[in-house]
């Protein structure tokens, strides 16, 4: 990992269904950490933030099932949430965790897996989890976004691939791009997002894993 965030410049990394245990050590040279650990093993989320860019861990209060790591950072000179996030497939999706994700007031962009599936994201069928996410942004001003061809290749050959990992965005001043990106392995493929912003001076880029730390990476870029 730390030779694909070195190659493909990433500034900012989210990492979903981690699998680190809670005082298991992570640490990535020329990265800050932020992590928010399952108490049994499994699961879990992780933001990597490069060290010289100004941001501050936001706490995601009153989750119930959603997993969820959250840093504040500044494009366009305005805060902007960015938070990591996964979603068991054992576990219920609720709008109370969206609610906590996407209430803060604050322009949002969340990305990982949700095990979620609706064919507005390009998932192959609407399941009852697709639903929810899917009537929350109607209701709340929010886009999901996911890639034109499946991002996940099961193991067991009789499942057929589909989109898992999705990206919701709430108030951005700046349109979203997909673009393909391979590296690294699992059973989650890589996709990639282009976040266009005005009067652009800086490039940056944002990595998104899914399945463990040596998953797949999805890069998204922003001029800032």
């Amino acid at each position: 990992m730390e030779h694909f965030l070195s190659q493909h410049g990433v500034d900012i990394c989210l990492l979903s269904e981690t699998f680190l245990n809670p005082g298991q050590a992570f640490r990535l040279a020329n990265y800050v950490c932020h992590r928010t650990d399952r108490p049994s093993t499994g699961s879990g989320t992780v933001i990597l933030i490069r060290r010289g860019i100004v941001h501050h861990e936001v706490p995601v209060p009153c989750l119930n099932h959603l997993e969820a790591t959250a840093i504040q950072v500044t494009l366009t000179g305005k805060p902007v949430l960015i938070l990591a996030a996964y979603l068991s497939p054992s576990r219920p999706l609720i709008g109370a965790d969206l609610t906590a994700c996407f209430g803060w007031g604050l322009p949002v962009l969340m990305a990982g897996d949700l095990n979620a599936k609706h064919v507005y994201w390009n998932s192959r069928l609407i399941t009852r989890r697709g639903k929810l996410p899917r009537d929350y942004a109607d209701g709340n001003s929010c886009l999901i976004f996911g890639p034109d061809s499946p991002n996940t290749k099961p193991f067991n050959p009789l499942v057929t691939p589909d989109v898992l990992d999705i990206v919701i965005t709430k108030n951005l001043s700046f349109p979203v791009y997909q673009t393909s990106c391979s590296a690294l392995s699992s059973y989650h493929f890589r996709f990639s997002l282009t976040l266009r912003v005005a009067h652009p001076l800086t490039t940056h880029r944002i990595a998104l894993t899914s399945g463990a730390l040596t998953g797949p990476a999805s890069k998204l870029s922003w001029k800032n």
